[in-house]
């Protein structure tokens, strides 16, 4: 039976008490600064329980007793019992909060001190009597007699992920760093089946409504190392792998659904070229250089990925606002061995939203890890990130009517000729407790597939198949990277597969072949009706045709997407497109590249191209790049509204946004409290950023605890900003150049701010505009009188909503 789990709404609340403070809580969902105190009175909220906890396990022990024991002759050799405290709970001691979070492949909390890893050899055993041959993903081998081949007496395929890991795994019997997706993130959490998909696949996951898998999801950059940022323009990894009980399933995407170039020859010579530059090592992280812009200029079948990492698609707000997709068509298979291709889209709830590029270089230096905490603190804070998993379904018959060719890494389907249709959600809600173990380790690979889903013969992906096994070997040091935990199946394993470096499964008796008898035959073949099976059905124009290596006519078209992309956008959004290829191409050091990208950009749109030339300083425009295909078809859809990332603002929720409230002594310490009480009661987390950290003395006579500084938590780190009443207040931070840096970036990069009475002062003096560029009133700015900071805040959390006001942007900026 599928389990039932609860909507993904946040942690279970518990019950508060009078003297629980907002602060506080605010302060205890934060992993990069803290209050000058903790407060001892948790209000029942678990957050505040482990801080306190933690402070007073530290406090227990304010100097190593046992460091004078470490001298002298007597000591060394009898040497003193460590000095141990005794924490108030194991809430201190753990990774995660989210550990109470539990499934199939998690399991639950773990025990007190206990290391499973020694525990008796149980646990490792295997004995396959009885059970049917699978691959190390535990999905059933239908054929362990044959290799896929193109016709009965045709070549073996590249795609025999079956035949490709057997013989693998044997060739590696006798045992790095990711070169690309080094730096990620990874968490996990379950997909939830809205409704049965059995007329299109039975694949596991899809068969029942309300049917929970477990998964775990690593986000990553594509270009820079283990050491670089997070909020570099770059592709963006969002790698799923589906634990279902037929076996693992690794959907393998990113957050942009096309692809630099058509076919996996070509991706050595594409990260050749993005990654630093070989005779001096830079830049790190980035394509703003000569490599990249001479390879991907030479390649015209790039521009239409160009225009989507120029866009805002490459530098998003957190992974929690970042859309999803599998690139690749793929097919759904049913039990009548029926076959449609599908392409798979995860569409955030909280919406899509990005940073700006000033904004993203400013946090780059202050938080490099800042996604990466932005994940981990949501999922502490029960602000669950949760995706909706959609797919286009399309036949065979569909696809050879399109206007390109849906094998095109290179191309979308646009919605409006096959529309989205969601079919289930998923939520991440537990933390890893060890990064390396899980978020390092794990091994996705597009191999990975099981019965119900299979490939198309897209050339780019036909590489991944091969190319993504070949590194896990090289990179966790032998062929059984299947047995780390975190790789591990939840479906039972069972194969003829034996040694190699790092073993440990301990198989029973001594037969490793098949056909045998002295096992009774097993692990036997699972045969059709249970194993893995090819779906036989090709493109016709596929079948038509002997093996060749080449591309097919409609591969050619390269810029009618490019051009499709561009007109779906907003004014602002083209306008940091072409910002975006300003900068980068600033940053080539030969014209002549420049030159050649420009005219490749006058096939896409002539508009982008004349502001990028002119951003360039370039006299003209150059000759328009020749096309590779003459008289390209004409597209079904010119313009595509849901490419615009202002089509998704998402649920209209405000959970786990920061938001900065400026302290300082003599603040109006009841108008501050009533909308932080007001922003914590919509699941955001309000912040109190004082000049140094501590207790701020209110103008009633009270005290607020700053958990922030104005100088270790910037104003870019933050969604929105609250100003102070209380005119010493205002006089203190106005004399604080921190201040002006911190409203002058808010406002620059189009965030909500919250002016409480005499704090429109500091507006004035940091020259922040009254009105927006065409002389209308700035909805972003909200101006609060006195006595008015409750009504004031209903509107502060609708601006927050609405993630940024772009109205107010100007190139080059006002401020």
């Amino acid at each position: 039976m599928p389990k039932t789990i609860p909507p993904a709404d946040g942690r279970k609340k518990t019950e508060k008490t009078a003297s629980s403070s907002s602060a506080a809580k605010a302060a205890a969902r934060n992993t990069d600064s803290g209050p000058s105190k903790v407060n001892p009175d948790s209000g029942g909220d678990t957050h505040v329980e482990k801080m306190t906890q933690t402070e007073a396990l530290v406090a227990a022990m304010p100097f190593n007793a046992t460091k004078p024991a470490e001298h002298g002759y007597a000591n060394a050799i009898s040497p003193r019992q460590g000095a141990t405290v005794e924490p108030a709970s194991r809430l201190p001691t753990g990774s995660t909060l989210s550990e109470e979070n539990s499934s199939d492949k998690t399991g639950t909390i773990a025990p007190e001190g206990v290391n499973a890893t020694i525990e008796p050899l149980d646990r490792v055993r295997v004995d396959s009597s009885g059970q049917m041959l699978t691959t190390n993903q535990g999905v059933a081998v239908a054929d362990n007699q044959n290799s896929l081949k193109f016709g009965l007496r045709g070549p073996a395929l590249l795609e025999d992920f079956v035949l490709r890991e057997k013989i693998t795994h044997f060739d590696h019997e006798r045992i790095p760093e990711r070169i690309v997706h080094a730096r990620g993130s990874g968490a996990h959490g379950y997909f939830e089946c809205y409704q049965p998909l059995t007329q299109y696949t039975k694949a596991a996951p899809f068969q029942e409504a309300g049917k929970v898998t477990p998964v775990f999801v690593r986000f990553s950059t594509v270009a820079g190392e283990r050491g670089s940022k997070d909020t570099a323009r770059d592709v963006r990894g969002f790698a799923v792998k589906f634990y279902t009980d037929e076996g693992n399933w690794d959907l393998v995407g990113n957050n942009i659904p096309v692809f630099f170039i058509q076919d996996a020859m070509k991706f050595p010579d594409l990260v050749h070229a993005v990654k630093p530059e070989p005779h001096h090592g830079m830049p790190q992280a980035g394509s703003a250089h000569d490599t990249f812009w001479d390879f991907v200029s030479l390649m015209p079948e790039s521009t239409h990925m160009l225009m989507w990492v120029m866009s805002d698609r490459a530098i998003p707000r957190s992974f929690a606002t970042m859309q999803g997709f599998g690139v690749h068509s793929f097919r759904f298979v049913n039990d009548a061995g029926e076959s449609v291709f599908v392409k798979f889209h995860w569409n955030p709830m909280a919406g899509t939203h990005s940073l700006v590029w000033d904004e993203a270089v400013k946090i780059s230096g202050a938080d490099p890890d800042f996604h990466r905490r932005d994940l981990w603190e949501r999922i502490e804070a029960g602000a669950y990130p949760e995706y909706e998993l959609g797919v286009q379904i399309f036949t065979e018959e569909q696809a050879e009517q399109f206007s390109f060719d849906i094998l095109d890494a290179t191309k979308i389907i646009p919605e409006e000729l096959i529309p989205v249709q969601p079919v289930g959600r998923m939520v991440l809600n537990r933390n890893p407790d060890n990064f390396f173990s899980e978020t390092e380790q794990v091994a996705f690979c597009t191999a990975h597939v099981l019965p119900g889903i299979d490939f198309s013969n897209d050339p780019l992906l036909a590489g991944r198949i091969h190319s993504y096994v070949d590194t896990q070997i090289s990179r966790l040091g032998g062929p059984n990277f299947h047995e780390i935990p975190i790789n591990s199946p939840i479906a039972p394993v069972h194969n003829n597969q034996r040694d190699g470096m790092h073993r440990q499964a301990i198989h029973r008796g001594r037969v490793s072949y098949e056909p045998n008898s002295l096992a009774g035959g097993c692990p036997f073949q699972a045969g059709a009706g249970q194993g893995f099976v090819t779906v036989p059905a090709r493109l016709q124009a596929q079948e038509e045709q002997a093996k060749v290596r080449g591309k097919p006519e409609k591969f050619a078209d390269h810029y009618t997407q490019a051009t499709l992309f561009y007109e779906s956008q907003t004014p602002a959004e083209k306008a940091h497109i072409a910002a975006a290829f300003r900068f980068e191409l600033s940053k080539v050091t030969v014209p002549a590249i420049r030159q050649r990208t420009v005219s490749m950009l006058r096939n896409a749109s002539e508009a982008l191209a004349q502001k990028v030339a002119e951003g360039l300083g370039m006299d003209a425009l150059p000759d328009a790049m020749p096309l590779a295909l003459a008289q390209p078809a004409k597209p079904e859809v010119t313009v595509s509204p849901p490419l615009s990332l202002m089509a998704r603002p998402g649920d209209g929720r405000i959970k786990a946004r920061k938001i900065a409230l400026l302290v300082a002594p003599g603040v109006m310490g009841e108008s501050m409290a009533q909308v932080q009480a007001a922003l914590l009661a919509e699941d955001a987390v309000p912040r109190l950023v004082a000049p140094h950290i501590g207790s701020v003395a209110t103008a009633e006579g009270g005290t607020l605890d700053a958990d922030a500084s104005l100088e270790n938590e910037p104003g870019f780190l933050f969604d929105a900003l609250v100003l102070p009443d209380g005119q010493a207040a205002v006089d203190a931070l106005a004399l604080d150049g921190h201040t002006m840096e911190f409203i002058k970036d808010q406002y620059r990069h189009g965030k909500t701010i919250l002016a409480l009475g005499a704090s429109s002062a500091l507006l004035e003096k940091a020259g922040i505009p009254a009105t927006l560029p065409d002389g209308k009133p700035d909805a972003g700015l909200i101006m609060a009188p006195l006595g008015s900071a409750a009504d004031a805040a209903a509107t502060f959390i609708k601006g927050i909503a609405l993630h940024r006001h772009p109205a107010r942007e100007t190139d080059p900026p006002r401020v």
